[in-house]
């Protein structure tokens, strides 16, 4: 990796985003961007301002205090301010696409989850829309920064393994455990048979890599996957889940399943855009 983007709306949710990609940073020796965008027709009222500053030279000072504390904990760092107009998720992901090997960093405001205001009107926009890995948190999360423990939900999808890669360059960076956890749902013996398989190819990869790891299967009798994901990635102590985009209505992160895991997590969740859209034949 060699570029973090952070989108900043100066909300405390961008603030602890802006932490988060920090840690990554000096584990990763990546260039963080921190990114603010004016959204067509927004401006703010002169009286709140020196006189003479502008709304956007503002929010550019602001950048370069942000961009401070960022060089305070990590001197090492190249630190770009950049500001951007026009649609967040749109000029966001545009931004993300022209570097190489990055990844986007957002906060989600509220307590239980999007709300109204840029982030959390964008967020899931940008998720829809990114061809780059997104790194996304709640505000109100209190978790260590440096990864321990990785938590990667497998299901029956083929492309549920194209996380495995993101995973696995992180856990290396910060000498981090990754936890296979297999979603058996619908829980029968075909299900069962391609979730081992899967399971199987994962720790391939993790051995390869020469990644510490953990795997086992979990039988899942009713639907639902994303409360038992949440409370078994609790159980053992993952600071980060790893979840696929919503393409395969056979991956369990379909639309309703990855809203509700967005909007309920405790620990950052780590979304890897989906290339392919097609199943592992049971």
């Amino acid at each position: 990796m060699k570029n973090i983007i952070v989108g900043i709306d100066f909300s405390n949710s961008s603030m602890v985003a802006m932490r988060h990609a920090i840690a990554i940073s000096l584990k990763t020796k990546a260039d963080i961007h921190l990114v603010w965008i004016k959204s067509p027709g927004v401006s703010s009222s002169a009286e709140e301002f020196d006189e003479g500053k502008s709304f956007v030279m503002h929010n550019q000072e602001k950048l370069q205090e942000w961009a401070k504390l960022c060089k305070d904990e990590s001197p090492e760092t190249h630190v770009n301010t950049v500001i951007l107009e026009g649609k967040p998720h749109i000029e966001i992901n545009k931004y993300a696409n022209n570097l190489p090997e990055s990844m986007i960093v957002l906060g989600a405001h509220g307590a239980s989850g999007f709300e109204e205001g840029y982030i959390g009107n964008n967020a899931y926009r940008m998720i829809n829309n990114a061809d780059v890995p997104i790194l996304i948190m709640r505000e109100n999360i209190s978790i260590n920064r440096d990864l321990h423990k990785i938590f990667i939900p497998i299901d029956t999808s083929f492309e549920t393994l194209q996380k495995m890669r993101a995973a696995i360059y992180l856990a290396k960076g910060f000498a981090a455990q990754l936890y296979l956890f297999g979603v058996n749902y619908p829980n029968d013996p075909s299900t069962r048979h391609v979730i081992n398989i899967q399971l199987r190819h994962a720790a391939d990869m993790c051995e390869e890599a020469n990644v510490r790891y953990v795997a086992e299967s979990f039988n899942v009798c009713n639907n639902d996957v994303c409360n038992i994901i949440l409370k078994c990635a609790k159980e053992v102590d993952a600071n980060l889940i790893t979840i696929m985009r919503e393409e395969a209505e056979t991956d369990f992160t379909a639309s309703r399943n990855m809203r509700e895991i967005l909007s309920t997590s405790p620990m950052p969740l780590l979304i890897i855009p989906n290339k392919n859209a097609f199943s592992v034949a049971k």
